[in-house]
């Protein structure tokens, strides 16, 4: 005796009938990935310029349809900041600071479909990708 109701049996017929098809979530994943991409480098750049920068860069790479982008702030390994007592080491680092003004950008955060870490032989820690979503 079959466990089946009858309404699976109409909705699974239905469904094989059309010539629409389930989404491969790897196809999708890969196309992710290998879109349309962009890249800026916010070397040399004070913390004010670049979240200038990084918005503009976001909502202008949005509007033309780029998916992908890779952003360079560097490790902070070369900051003239530890010269100056009155800054922090730590807060003033672009690596840090740019995500951290992303993240709390509610604009640029629904644009924004996920954050991760660049790999290594595109910039590691000093780097890192925003996917955004589809341009409506």
């Amino acid at each position: 005796m079959s466990k089946i109701s009858d309404q699976d049996k109409k909705d699974w017929q239905n469904f094989l009938s059309k010539k629409e098809k389930l989404p491969n979530k790897d196809l999708v994943k890969l196309n992710r990935e290998n879109g349309k991409s962009s890249e800026i480098d916010l070397h040399g750049f004070t913390l004010d310029e670049a979240n200038k920068k990084i918005e503009k860069f976001i909502l202008d790479s949005y509007e033309n349809g780029f998916n992908k982008l890779r952003i360079v702030t560097g490790k902070g390994l070369h900051s003239n900041n530890e010269k100056d007592p009155y800054v922090s080491k730590d807060l003033s680092i672009l690596r840090y600071s740019v995500p951290e003004y992303i993240k709390n950008n509610n604009e640029l955060m629904n644009l924004i479909t996920e954050f991760k870490e660049a790999n290594i032989q595109e910039g590691g820690e000093g780097a890192f990708y925003i996917f955004l979503r589809k341009k409506l």
